[in-house]
């Protein structure tokens, strides 16, 4: 009878236990304005691998969206194709992020003419790391998010609700 109580009470420990994991495996990054942005290496649209810290002393606008070729997405990569001579002007680089596949990336910048680098999360590790996703019943589904980041690295700004008419523009007024 005391070996099977112990028994009991080590089961319920173990599923107590491993709930608990599970919870904190799904805790979701929380990233703040005035925070050193996390650094990390991506394949690029080119193969190329891309580390965000290769870009200190120059402003960034790193941006996570669902997927190429969507409308939505196609209308924000367009909206900032469109205005990106000013980005260029004022030494702002571009990076978009999502799930999708370098040969995805290729396709998608050459048919609308994207001058700025896509980079690719296929393990979602990056989207993960910045908390740019949404979770529904353990399947990760990627978020529309944008991240300013100054020269110095530091994160300035988080639009977490992504207006997708004019964003282009209103990433601007806010680096100035």
């Amino acid at each position: 009878m005391f070996k099977i109580k112990y028994m009991l009470l080590g089961l319920v420990l173990l599923v107590v236990f491993a709930g608990c994991k599970k919870t904190f495996a799904r805790h979701k990054t929380i990233l703040i304005v005035g925070q050193i942005a996390p650094d990390f290496s991506l394949l690029d649209d080119t193969g190329v691998i891309r580390k965000l810290s290769d870009y200190l002393g120059q402003k960034i606008v790193l941006y996570f969206y669902p997927k190429d070729f969507t409308p939505g997405c196609t209308q924000e990569a367009c909206g900032l194709r469109d205005i990106f001579a000013i980005y260029h002007e004022l030494n702002i680089v571009i990076l978009g992020v999502s799930y999708d596949s370098v040969k995805s990336h290729q396709q998608f910048k050459a048919k609308h003419h994207l001058p700025f680098a896509l980079l690719s999360d296929q393990d979602r590790s990056v989207a993960n790391l910045y908390g740019a996703y949404q979770s529904v019943k353990n399947y990760f589904y990627p978020e529309r998010m944008t991240f300013l980041i100054n020269e110095q690295g530091e994160i300035v700004r988080i639009f977490k609700q992504v207006e997708i008419v004019g964003h282009a523009e209103e990433i601007l007024k806010s680096f100035k």
